[in-house]
């Protein structure tokens, strides 16, 4: 009797790693709660990540839809930033094995942010008159809607550094992004949205 419920408990354990190893380095479900990817993405859909670049190394590219670690600090003002620097603050804590693996593994009490990329390491990024350059020539943005602007008073005139990257929301007027609070470590993302599961009539990839 005692050999079979070790064995069972062997049995869950196992299958709980390996459940938790392919939602760290394969792929997990996530759902949309806000609304700063409209209309590409909207509130309460569901989406697939995938994360196999955490074994691959590979690069997040122009376009693609991420989601991240959120700065412990969102917001920066003029006064206080400077366009040579233009880096996201994390100087969060997690102290402790256990609260650790919540907050990395589990991702219970971590704030994550879904967003797009829209400039890569060492591209100068310029935001003027509504629209983005990337090394002074215009981004085509076939995504965003129609007479859709894009302003920026924090950062708007500066290089992305190397291991960084600089992302928006879709939804520029509705949208929390690095232009508040500067480029994203790499190491910060979490995710690369690979399609929408739901709902059904939507079902595929998202672009």
């Amino acid at each position: 009797m005692i050999k079979e419920i070790l064995e069972w408990f062997l049995c869950i354990i196992i299958a709980l790693s390996l459940a938790l190893l392919f939602r760290y380095f394969i792929a997990t479900p996530t759902s949309v709660k806000h609304s700063s990817m409209f209309p590409t993405l909207q509130e309460n859909q569901r989406l697939i990540l995938n994360r196999t670049f955490r074994i691959t190394g590979k690069k997040p590219k122009r376009g693609e839809i991420i989601t991240f670690e959120a700065p412990s600090k969102t917001y920066s003002s003029k006064t206080d930033i400077s366009q040579s620097n233009p880096i996201a603050i994390y100087d969060n804590k997690i102290n402790g094995f256990l609260n650790k693996f919540i907050y990395y593994n589990l991702e219970i009490t971590k704030t994550s942010y879904i967003k797009r990329v829209i400039a890569l390491p060492g591209e100068h990024v310029k935001i003027e008159n509504g629209k983005v350059y990337i090394n002074e020539n215009e981004l085509e943005e076939n995504y965003l809607s129609n007479n859709v602007i894009t302003e920026s008073n924090v950062f708007y005139d500066f290089i992305v550094p190397e291991n960084y990257i600089f992302a928006m929301g879709d939804n520029r007027k509705s949208s929390s992004d690095c232009r508040d609070f500067g480029c994203i470590p790499i190491d910060k993302i979490e995710g690369i949205v690979a399609f929408r599961f739901w709902p059904f009539n939507l079902f595929g990839k998202v672009k």
